[in-house]
């Protein structure tokens, strides 16, 4: 999906009726959750070193050709296949054929089913790229709604 939520993968719409805008009041403290279970990734180096915790948000950061996206595939695919969860990728500037890349490789996996891919890529306008980081976390703040 592009930055206002539309497809671009030429497979047809995407069904969902509902809109919700990405600048919104942050829920009240009472809302948020309080758990403090901890999300078995599969990947040890993270398990052991930097734990996420079950509905936290995370952010991987790092230079050109570090490994983010390959860990990134790796967690995406790993909360698919073993605690049949989903994910949101927002890809901030990339380049096209990294989109392209990873799309394809979610798909051949089996788990393009679980995750919703957003990108604002380089060659779109410096609007488009600095708001799919807040689409990306808007899409992820509506699967839980919507039990999904």
């Amino acid at each position: 999906m592009n930055v206002l939520g539309e497809p671009v993968d030429m497979k047809g719409e995407i069904g969902e009726e509902e809109r919700w805008a990405i600048h919104r009041a942050a829920p009240s403290y009472e809302e948020l959750s309080n758990s403090q279970e901890l999300l078995e990734t599969g990947i040890k180096v993270i398990d052991l070193m930097c734990p996420f915790a079950k509905g936290g948000k995370v952010g991987l950061f790092g230079g050109a050709g570090v490994g983010k996206t390959v860990n990134m595939m790796e967690l995406i695919r790993n909360i698919a296949i073993e605690h049949s969860g989903y994910s949101v990728f927002a890809g901030v500037g990339e380049r096209t054929r990294e989109g392209n890349d990873f799309y394809h490789e979610m798909t051949d996996s089996n788990v393009i089913d679980k995750v919703s891919l957003v990108y604002g890529q380089m060659n779109e306008p410096p609007g488009n790229r600095l708001r799919v980081a807040l689409t990306g976390l808007t899409m992820a703040e509506k699967f839980p709604r919507s039990q999904r």
